[in-house]
C-alpha cells in the first residue's frame, strides 16, 4: 500500500523538477538549486528533490556533466501527440514528429482526453527495452464533441451511451437539456463541459435521430457520428434558390461555345447529377478533338458566400451504402449544375487534338458552354462497344479506341491497376439488404475514367510546369507518395505465401511486378483480399500544394478537376485555373495549403463514414442467418481474434479467440497467424475456412463467427 501513496508524488515532483529545468535553459544545478527556484524549504522535500534526481538520473531522465549537478538528457519531454484509445481504456499517443516511436499513457493519466483528440504528454523515459510512458498535461484540440448514441432517462436525470466504443464515457445529461429526447430512442449529443474532477461529461441532446434500428435513424446517426451535417442551413438553401435555372445571356460573355458539337455524358444508371461529358469532333486533318467539359461549379458557387462557406466545410459527398449526402444543395447537385441532356449548361472545359495513336498534339483549357446529345448509362454504352452497333456508335468505338491507348501508356510508364470486386446490396423500400451482387468495373467505365485522367494530369501540367523554383505558381495537387519499402516487403512476404513472387527493386519494377499479380489473381478467391493489402501497403493520397506526382498512376502532375460537384478540391482548382488563364499573379501557398489539409481530412471522414454503412448493412444482411454455415477466408489477425471474409457475399466477422476452444491460441504478429499453443496448429491470413454466423449486433455494427468443428 506504501507504493501506490509515494507514486503519485513522485510522479508530481518530478514534473515540476522538469520544468525548472525547462524554464532555466537545461543549466546544470544541484538538489538545493532546483528547491530554491521551487521555493522549497523544509529539509524533508530537499531530500524528496534529491531522491527523484538520483532516481530519474538511473532511469535516464536525468544526467550528471558534474558531480551533484543534474540537466535533462533530453530536453523535449514533453511531446505532442494524437490519442489512440485502447479497448481497456488506456491510449497510446501518436508524436506528430516521430510516428514510429509512441507513447503508451495509462486510463487515469488520460486527464479527460479522448480518442484522437491533440494532447501535449508529459513523457517519462524508462530504462532501455521498456516502452515510453507519460500522462497528459493539456487537450491541445478535440477531435470532436459530437456522439450518438442511446439515452437514458430516469425520474431526475439522464444519461447518455455513446455508439463508438472507443468513446468511455457516458455523457451526464440534465433534464432540461433533453431537447423532447425519450427514453431510449438514438440522439446526437455534444459535450458542454467536463468539470475537473468530474467523472463523466456534461452534454445536452443535440437533434433526435429517431427509433434505434431503422434505417434511416442508422445511417443518420453514422452521418452525425462523423461530422457530416444532416442537412443545409436555411441560407445557404436561400443562396442555391436564388440562382436560375437555365443559363442567362450574361454568362455567355467570353465562353466558348460547344452546343453545336456531339456532346453526351456516361453515369451510372441512377445517377441524378452529371458532372462530366464527352465531346467528339473529327477535325480535318484526321485528327479528333476530344473535350472533356466539367460542370461549372466555380461560376456559381462564390467565395466568401454561404453556399461556398458550407461546401468547403463539407468538402466532399459522402456515399453511404442507400444514399448521397451532397456537397451542395440539390438544387445546384441535381438541377443548376448537373449536365442533363437537351439543355445548355455552363462547363468549365480542358479540350484535345489527339491523332489515331492518342497523341496530343494541342490543348485548350477555358470555360465553355454545352448542350448534351444523349445522356448514356454504363451499360448502354457497353452493351454498343460490344455490338459495334447503336447511336453513337462510331464515335464511341472510336474514344474506346483511344482509351485503350491512354491505359497502355500509362501502365508502359509504371501506373499500377488496382482492380477489386466491389460488392453492391440489393435493397428494399425500406432499405433493408435482401440481396448481394458483384459490380464490375468494364470498358465502358474504363474509356470515362481515361479521358477524366488526361484532363486532370493536363491541367496539372498546364500550371506546374509554367514557372519552377521561387516562382512556382500555386495550386492544388492530388499527391500520392512512393510507398515505404518496410511496408512492400511485408506484402511481398505475404503474397509469395500464394505463391507469388514481387519484383521490389525499382519503383517501375514494383509497378510492373504488382501489375501482373493483380492480372493474375483476377477472379480467384484471394483477389479481395490480396487487392486490399496490396492497396493498404500504399500511401494514402491527399490533396496539397506542396508536391505535385501521382505514384499509383505514375505521373509527374497530377490534380482533381474533373469533379467539382462533389469534392471542393476541384472547385479550387478550377478558380486557380481561371485566374492564371486570366493573367493573375501567384496567390498564398499556405493558405491554399490550409485548405487542401482540411479537405484531405474531411475525404478521410467520408471514406470512414461510407464503411460504417458497409459494415452495418453486413450485420443487418446476415442479422436473419444465425446459425448458417459459410465458406470464408482468414482476412485479418488480431491478440483477440480472426477476422474472416465470406467468400460468397463478402461479409466480415469476427472468430474470436475465446470460442476457439481446441487450443490456447495467440496471435503471431510477424506471420500472419494465430498459432496454437499446444497443438501448433495455425490459421493464417489467406487460409479458406468453414464458419457459422454465431451472433450480429446491428448497433455495434458487428458480427460474430464460430469455425465449424
Amino acid at each position: 500500500m506504501k507504493e501506490r501513496k509515494e507514486n503519485p508524488y513522485k510522479e508530481v515532483l518530478t514534473k515540476l523538477i522538469v520544468d525548472v529545468f525547462e524554464k532555466n535553459d537545461n543549466q546544470p544545478l544541484n538538489y538545493k538549486q532546483v528547491s530554491a527556484k521551487l521555493n522549497i524549504q523544509d529539509n524533508e522535500t530537499k531530500v524528496a528533490v534529491a531522491d527523484v534526481l538520483n532516481e530519474a538520473s538511473k532511469e535516464g531522465l536525468f544526467e550528471q556533466p558534474e558531480k551533484g549537478k543534474f540537466k535533462l538528457k533530453k530536453l523535449n519531454v514533453y511531446v505532442i501527440g494524437k490519442v489512440d484509445m485502447t479497448a481497456d481504456g488506456s491510449a497510446y499517443i501518436v508524436p506528430e514528429d516521430e510516428l514510429e516511436n509512441d507513447i503508451f499513457v495509462a486510463p487515469r493519466k488520460l486527464r479527460q482526453a479522448l480518442h484522437n483528440d491533440i494532447v501535449k504528454v508529459h513523457v517519462y523515459e524508462r530504462k532501455s527495452g521498456r516502452k515510453r510512458e507519460g500522462e497528459v498535461v493539456e487537450i491541445v484540440q478535440r477531435a470532436k464533441t459530437d456522439f450518438t448514441g442511446t439515452i437514458d432517462i430516469s425520474s431526475s436525470y439522464a444519461f447518455f451511451l455513446p455508439d463508438d466504443r472507443k468513446m468511455q464515457h457516458d455523457i451526464f445529461i440534465p433534464l432540461n437539456n433533453l431537447n423532447g429526447a425519450k427514453n431510449g430512442e438514438k440522439v446526437l449529443v455534444s459535450i458542454l463541459e467536463w468539470p475537473k474532477n468530474a467523472k463523466n461529461p456534461i452534454g445536452t441532446v443535440k437533434s433526435v435521430l429517431g427509433k434505434k434500428g431503422e434505417n434511416n435513424t442508422e445511417m443518420n446517426a453514422i452521418l452525425a457520428d462523423f461530422g457530416f451535417p444532416l442537412s443545409f442551413p436555411k441560407d445557404v438553401e436561400e443562396e442555391a434558390n436564388a440562382i436560375p435555372e437555365q443559363v442567362q445571356a450574361a454568362d455567355l460573355i467570353n465562353r466558348r461555345d460547344f452546343r453545336d458539337i456531339l456532346t453526351f455524358t456516361i453515369d451510372p444508371f441512377d445517377a441524378k447529377d452529371f458532372d462530366d461529358a464527352l465531346s467528339f469532333k473529327k477535325l480535318d486533318n484526321g485528327n479528333y478533338e476530344i473535350g472533356v467539359h466539367i460542370a461549372d461549379v466555380s461560376h456559381y458557387v462564390i467565395p466568401d458566400t454561404a453556399l461556398d462557406r458550407e461546401a468547403y466545410d463539407r468538402a466532399t459527398s459522402v456515399y453511404l451504402v442507400d444514399r448521397v449526402i451532397p456537397m451542395l444543395p440539390e438544387r445546384l447537385s441535381n438541377g443548376v449544375c448537373s449536365l442533363r441532356p437537351n439543355e445548355d449548361k455552363l462547363c468549365f472545359s480542358a479540350v484535345f487534338e489527339m491523332d489515331e495513336k492518342a497523341n496530343v498534339h494541342s490543348e485548350w483549357f477555358g470555360r465553355t458552354v454545352i448542350h448534351s446529345d444523349r445522356r448514356f448509362a454504363y451499360e448502354e454504352v457497353q452493351e454498343i462497344i460490344e455490338n459495334k452497333a447503336g447511336e453513337f456508335s462510331d464515335e464511341i468505338l472510336k474514344l474506346n479506341e483511344l482509351a485503350y491507348l491512354l491505359r497502355e501508356k500509362k501502365f508502359k510508364n509504371g501506373a499500377i491497376s488496382f482492380e477489386s470486386e466491389e460488392v453492391k446490396f440489393q435493397l428494399d423500400d425500406t432499405g433493408k439488404p435482401i440481396g448481394v451482387y458483384t459490380k464490375v468495373r468494364k470498358d465502358a467505365h474504363k474509356l470515362i475514367e481515361d479521358f477524366m485522367l488526361l484532363a486532370n494530369r493536363k491541367v496539372a501540367e498546364f500550371i506546374g510546369k509554367k514557372e519552377k523554383g521561387k516562382n512556382k505558381l500555386t495550386f492544388v495537387y492530388r499527391f500520392h507518395d512512393t510507398p515505404k519499402p518496410e511496408s512492400l516487403t511485408t506484402f511481398s512476404q505475404f503474397a509469395s505465401r500464394f505463391g507469388h513472387k514481387l519484383t521490389i527493386k525499382t519503383d517501375k519494377e514494383t509497378a510492373k511486378s504488382l501489375n501482373a499479380l493483380m492480372t493474375k489473381i483476377e477472379g480467384s478467391k484471394e483477389q479481395n483480399l490480396l487487392t486490399s493489402l496490396a492497396v493498404r501497403s500504399m500511401a494514402k493520397a491527399i490533396y496539397t500544394t506542396k508536391a505535385t506526382s501521382h505514384y499509383g498512376l505514375a505521373f509527374d502532375y497530377y490534380t482533381h478537376f474533373t469533379s467539382p460537384i462533389r469534392r471542393y478540391p476541384d472547385v479550387m482548382v478550377h478558380r486557380l485555373l481561371q485566374f492564371y488563364l486570366d493573367g493573375g499573379k501567384n496567390v498564398n501557398a499556405e493558405h491554399y495549403e490550409k485548405m487542401s489539409e482540411h479537405s484531405s481530412q474531411k475525404e478521410k471522414k467520408a471514406a470512414e463514414a461510407e464503411r460504417a454503412s458497409i459494415k452495418y448493412k453486413q450485420a443487418e444482411y446476415l442479422q436473419d442467418q444465425i446459425g448458417v454455415e459459410y465458406k470464408g477466408i482468414v482476412s485479418g489477425v488480431t491478440e483477440w481474434g480472426m477476422y474472416v471474409e465470406i467468400e460468397e457475399n463478402k461479409c466480415e466477422g469476427m472468430v474470436r479467440l475465446r470460442d476457439i476452444t481446441d487450443d490456447f491460441y495467440t496471435l503471431d504478429e510477424k506471420n500472419f497467424a494465430i498459432i496454437g499453443q499446444r497443438t501448433k496448429k495455425k490459421y493464417q491470413l489467406g487460409d479458406e475456412v468453414q464458419i457459422i454466423v454465431k451472433k450480429v449486433d446491428l448497433e455495434k455494427r458487428q458480427i460474430d463467427f464460430t469455425l465449424m468443428s
